[in-house]
């Protein structure tokens, strides 16, 4: 007969949104840290990380300039590909209309259909190709321009 195991004690349940609470008051305490400063008050772990990679050296930012002249700026790991960029895009675009309350869906496929990212008048076709294989680096620019039709 096998012995009894011995009894464990029950771990405290917290609920979903205590959990959510303490982890939100957490991230806004590292936030205050002046090197986390400029993030969002409603800040992610991604964007945590994205920052620590760039203090560090691990990722860099590209500008990407839309076609209504606004610059947002993305950060990519330093050996990121054309299609890294375009997730880290599509993720910054995301938080952000997130936490504006603004248009919820954008069709992506429609954008990357309509528009190339280009950088010094070269289109970045390739989305396997590296970002530094087209000579981006740091806080370079990168623009959207709409495709001809054909």
């Amino acid at each position: 007969m096998a012995a009894a195991e011995p009894a464990e004690e029950p771990a405290e349940e917290l609920a979903h949104a205590e959990v959510l609470e303490l982890f939100q008051a957490a991230l806004a305490r590292l936030v205050q840290d002046p090197l986390l400063c400029d993030l969002p008050p409603q800040v992610t772990a991604e964007e945590i990380g994205s920052q620590v990679a760039l203090e560090y050296g691990q990722a860099m930012t590209v500008r990407v300039c839309k076609a209504d002249g606004e610059t947002v700026p993305v950060v990519v790991v330093q050996n990121a590909s054309v299609l890294e960029l375009k997730k880290a895009l599509r993720r910054h675009i995301q938080l952000r209309q997130a936490r504006q309350g603004g248009v919820q869906h954008l069709s992506w496929r429609y954008i990357w259909r309509t528009y190339h990212l280009t950088y010094n008048g070269e289109k970045l076709a390739d989305d396997r190709k590296k970002l530094r294989e087209y000579g981006i680096r740091n806080r370079d620019e990168v623009s959207f321009i709409k495709k001809l039709r054909k």
